[in-house]
């Protein structure tokens, strides 16, 4: 167990820190005259054990293989959501165990998606909480994203190693550079968000929650009508500006930053994002204008892309009531999710972009036999061991969604909720479609059994499958 210490020693730093954090809700509970020991009880116990393990594993070798980068992965988003729900199991509101762990999953994983039916009459502290766990949730999945997932091969992410030559031991160092400067950006970004929220008119609360949870792409919200809640253009255009600055890979900022300044004009994956928003947009006005002209409206139909695109899952309008096709299209949507390196889900834009030039060097080659043909992204040559992650990762994604719409029709959910519930869930979008977890619903009256498989599906979705699914076979450890 002995090589494993370092993944125990970060452990226990990721718990105090989450510990530190649980601190910040009790002085919104001072503020507002809320007080009880739910924060500070469970903060303690996070720090003890976090202490534990920080103490028993202080003589570790300090770097992590391959093994222990997958474990770390795995378990520090694991360790968080559970620690994570401690908050809401103290606070006397009558979370079981099941909805706490299912609300603390959604926040750490940016899904957004909530058991809480009246969140007008929940107390501030853990309002702010839930926004805390998705800000800590997005700039966590950045970090990875960035500095452990390329050297972990997973789904295509090698893609963007900070070097090429870089091996594990030797990117650790550069990691933790840029991890810094990752999250000065976040923060910057986030204040911002804040600033302008409360410019256009959001309380001091609301407009600190809701920009942690819009960097986020989140979407956890402090009303049951989400954002539409304060029915100001001004409010959802800044939420509309600021999700996409937190679906853009968070490297380019620091590339702008370096001197690269035509960095967002020139990057791919930014192209075909916004190629996606607009061409989205377009076609569902015009089937609105066509068959719903009643529902024809374009604030609405700009936001409602732009955030169910980008996993935010933020709503303004009824869409389930605009007709069968959007709700196809918003499904698709999920899948597709933002660019990588970005607080986004989904399958993300490289893949796709990939994936296409894949399929027309195929036919490329059935029309010109002998041509000689090769795939490049970004300036950077494709081989067929990448072009398999990427084909395997799509595959596993649509088998795992298959997979989590079965089981969730088993436990008694109709077709629409399976469907949309493992779509939301595996994507982190948050809302799902119908009358049960549409875009004003929610989930706390869905079965447990039901909770619990969206839940395995929130982390499998954040860590990008392989990350999860690899630890169950057996060769992995034995190598």
């Amino acid at each position: 167990m002995s090589n494993y210490k370092t993944v125990f020693f970060t452990l226990g730093i990721l718990q105090i820190i989450l510990g530190v954090f649980m601190f910040i809700p009790i002085i919104a509970q001072f503020i507002y005259n809320q007080i009880d020991s739910s924060f500070f009880g469970a903060s303690i116990v996070t720090i003890v054990f976090g202490t534990l393990f920080f103490l028993s594993n202080l003589d570790h070798e300090k770097k992590l293989n391959l093994q222990q980068a997958f474990l770390l992965t795995a378990l520090s988003w694991l360790s968080i959501a559970l620690f994570g729900s401690l908050p809401f199991i103290f606070s006397g509101l009558g979370f079981s165990i099941t909805n706490a762990f299912f609300e603390s999953m959604s926040g750490i994983t940016t899904t957004g998606s909530t058991i809480i039916s009246d969140l007008e009459g929940m107390p501030k502290g853990i309002l702010l909480w839930r926004a805390i766990l998705q800000w800590l949730g997005g700039i966590g999945i950045i970090v990875m994203a960035i500095t452990l997932m390329p050297i972990m091969n997973v789904g295509g992410m090698q893609l963007f190693k900070i070097s090429n030559n870089d091996s594990s031991e030797k990117i650790l160092p550069k990691s933790k550079e840029i991890a810094i400067r990752l999250i000065y950006i976040y923060l910057g970004l986030t204040t911002l968000c804040a600033t302008t929220y409360s410019i256009f008119g959001m309380n001091i609360f609301d407009s600190i929650t809701h920009s942690m949870t819009t960097i986020a792409t989140g979407g956890f919200s402090n009303y049951n009508e989400s954002i539409g809640f304060f029915n100001s253009l001004a409010i959802e255009t800044s939420a509309m500006f600021f999700i996409i600055l937190g679906s853009l890979p968070f490297i380019v900022y620091i590339k702008f930053l370096n001197g690269n300044k035509s960095i967002f004009t020139s990057d791919s994956q930014i192209k075909t994002f916004f190629k996606i928003i607009f061409l989205s947009i377009l076609i569902l006005s015009m089937y609105l204008i066509f068959n719903n002209s009643n529902s024809l409206n374009l604030r609405s139909i700009f936001f409602n892309v732009i955030s169910i695109l980008t996993g935010t899952g933020y709503v303004n309008a009824q869409f389930d009531d605009w007709g069968n096709f959007p709700l196809v299209l918003f499904l698709i949507l999920m899948f597709i999710g933002g660019c990588a390196g970005s607080t986004t889900c989904g399958i993300k834009i490289f893949r796709f972009q990939i994936l296409y030039s894949f399929v027309i060097n195929q036919l490329k080659k059935i029309i010109y036999p002998k041509g000689i043909f090769v795939l490049k992204y970004e300036k950077n040559q494709i081989d067929d061991k990448f072009i398999a992650s990427i084909i395997s990762f799509i595959y596993m994604y649509l088998i795992i969604f298959f997979f989590i719409s079965a089981l969730l029709s088993l436990s008694g959910l109709d077709f629409i909720t399976s469907i949309s519930g493992a779509a939301t869930s595996i994507s982190n979008v948050g809302p799902g479609l119908g009358s049960i977890i549409g875009p004003n619903g929610n989930f706390s009256s869905l079965p447990d059994v039901s909770k619990w498989i969206l839940a395995v599906g929130m982390i499998l979705g954040r860590l990008e499958l392989f990350a999860i699914l690899v630890l169950f076979l057996p060769s992995f450890w034995r190598n």
